[in-house]
């Protein structure tokens, strides 16, 4: 039997919440000693985990209750659920870090998430992860930027916008034309100096960023004029597989 305050050192569950958990009848205690002090056995234990895991999860107070004084409640089940789900939040949170360091690689700001496409965020995510999941171009990328102040990052950012200012004013040419494929490879040159070693295919996804919309389509657009983002990429596709 472990004390209120031993079970919170031991979970970071804060006193003052157990004792709520009790109040609420969500997590009552075990037993109590004559001072009136409450007790928790390992059974109180497991229970506490799993309620942890499920606000983890984002469940309401109220929704776990129900799913714990359920007549048919499995705590081996119950956990199974929690693994998977833990899993899957996992997995988001991994594609995430992968889309950050790819926007990062891209040298293009990308801070307003506003009216991006969701379905699109996961799917670039793991194309993300197919470029730099091993983490060879990220490694060469911290090895060029170790040292950069933040002016210098800026100035970087700048020129890589000033590119594409430079292709919107080819917008008028054919993406396969020699002006505009002598611009791909210009920024192909830009972002293998500057941040790592830009090959085809990742030259490939990076024009699948450019247009897929959100403020990354939305700056690259500002900067060239609308309809940059999604020239960039034809130019770029064709640049790709010849």
């Amino acid at each position: 039997m472990k004390t209120v305050t031993e079970i919170s050192k031991m979970t970071g569950v804060s006193v003052r919440t157990l004792h709520h958990y009790d109040a609420i009848g969500l997590l009552k205690p075990t037993d109590t000693t004559e001072a009136g002090y409450r007790l928790y056995d390992e059974d109180a234990l497991m229970q506490l985990y799993l309620i942890i895991v499920y606000r983890e999860l984002g469940f309401s107070l109220k929704k776990i209750a129900a799913l714990l004084d359920a007549p048919d409640f499995d705590r081996n089940r119950a956990l199974e659920e929690q693994i998977s789900l833990l899993e899957e939040k996992k997995q988001q949170i991994q594609n995430r870090i992968y889309f950050a360091h790819g926007l990062k690689l891209t040298g293009v700001k990308y801070l307003n998430y506003e009216g991006f496409d969701y379905k699109k965020f996961d799917d670039y995510s793991a194309q993300a992860k197919a470029m730099w999941g091993n983490t060879g171009a990220y490694g060469e990328f911290v090895q060029k930027s170790r040292g950069r102040t933040a002016e210098e990052t800026q100035a970087l950012g700048n020129d890589m916008m000033a590119l594409f200012t430079k292709v919107g004013q080819l917008r008028h040419l054919e993406p396969g034309s020699e002006e505009v494929q002598n611009w791909v490879a210009q920024l192909q040159s830009f972002i293998t100096e500057h941040y790592y070693n830009c090959t085809k295919p990742m030259l490939t996804v990076l024009g699948e960023m450019y247009a897929g919309g959100g403020s990354m389509t939305e700056n690259i657009d500002k900067a060239g004029g609308n309809g940059t983002g999604e020239f960039a990429k034809k130019a770029i596709d064709i640049y790709c597989t010849e």
